[in-house]
């Protein structure tokens, strides 16, 4: 008796014939039917064409206004800040930056942590001392020390992706080691080695392939981490002074004294922040449940 597949969409077997789907397939078609992740998707991919698009959804907002401290309503949909200036242009014009920041501090961390990750796992002499090194970064008072180091760099939009980044690798090698540590061992892996094949090799065609699910879901979470952060520093301050992103809205509201009495001046930049962390986690978790034989 042959077992026939016939998901839906894709052609029916014809007789004797058996027909497989690849992982990757069954993984979107899962991810797919899951209400929570396609929505999610959809809400970061608004929030990055809001910060490609921004010169064409709001003016830059800079100087000064007639309306000072205005709340929300048909002139200025998001209201004013204590100089005048129209929040929802400072929101649309910080999306940009705070997904810049995001993404480069996300990519960075991902890139020496899958590197840290990888080697640990596949070069067991150097698996111990590469531990000790991501312990020893776990276990530092992240805040503190990404406080002190970018105030002595001083603030700028790079200076925050280099600080972000140097404390959100240890993390991804930590992910990365240990599904490296799953996928070094099997045979096809042991059979590449006997073949011949060189470390280098068997690493681009075997184990980074094999630790691929577990970056990118690294990828989403870390980006999310990094907004939260660079969000942080910018509301301490030491965010860029000649660019707008959310940090850098609430850190004027709180220099200005209209933290508690405008409330609007806080809370859509905060929900921008919510929502994009929301989100991110949201496709995390759908993904995971996905890509996991056991919850699909």
């Amino acid at each position: 008796m042959t077992l026939l597949r016939r998901p839906t969409g894709r052609r029916a077997a014809a007789p004797g014939e058996t027909v497989t789907e690849s992982p990757g397939r069954l993984t979107f078609e899962a991810f797919r039917r899951n209400p929570l992740g396609p929505a999610a998707v959809a809400v970061l991919l608004l929030m990055g064409l809001v910060a490609v698009a921004a010169p064409l959804i709001a003016d830059y907002p800079s100087g000064y206004g007639e309306d000072v401290l205005a709340p929300p309503g048909g002139a200025h949909w998001f209201g004013t800040d204590d100089l005048g200036r129209d929040v929802f242009a400072q929101v649309v014009w910080g999306t940009r930056v705070s997904i810049v920041v995001g993404l480069a501090a996300s990519l960075l961390a991902i890139v020496v942590g899958v590197v840290v990750g990888v080697a640990a796992a596949y070069f067991k002499r150097a698996d111990a001392a590469l531990g000790v090194v991501v312990d020893l970064s776990l276990s530092l008072p992240v805040l503190p020390l990404m406080i002190l180091v970018a105030a002595l760099a001083g603030p700028s939009v790079p200076t925050l992706v280099v600080v972000i980044a140097a404390f959100s690798w240890p993390e991804v090698a930590r992910v990365v080691r240990s599904q490296g540590l799953a996928v070094v061992p099997l045979p096809y892996v042991s059979a590449s080695h006997a073949l011949g094949g060189s470390h280098l090799w068997i690493i681009r065609k075997h184990v980074l392939p094999g630790v691929a699910p577990v970056v990118a879901v690294s990828v989403v979470l870390t980006t999310s981490r990094a907004v939260l952060s660079e969000a942080g520093l910018s509301f301490l301050g030491l965010g860029d002074p000649d660019s707008w992103s959310w940090g850098a809205i609430l850190h004027n509201a709180q220099r200005s004294g209209s933290l508690a009495t405008a409330w609007w001046t806080t809370l859509f930049p905060s929900l921008a922040i919510l929502l994009l962390v929301v989100s991110a986690t949201l496709v995390a978790v759908a993904y995971n449940d996905a890509s996991n034989p056991r919850t699909r």
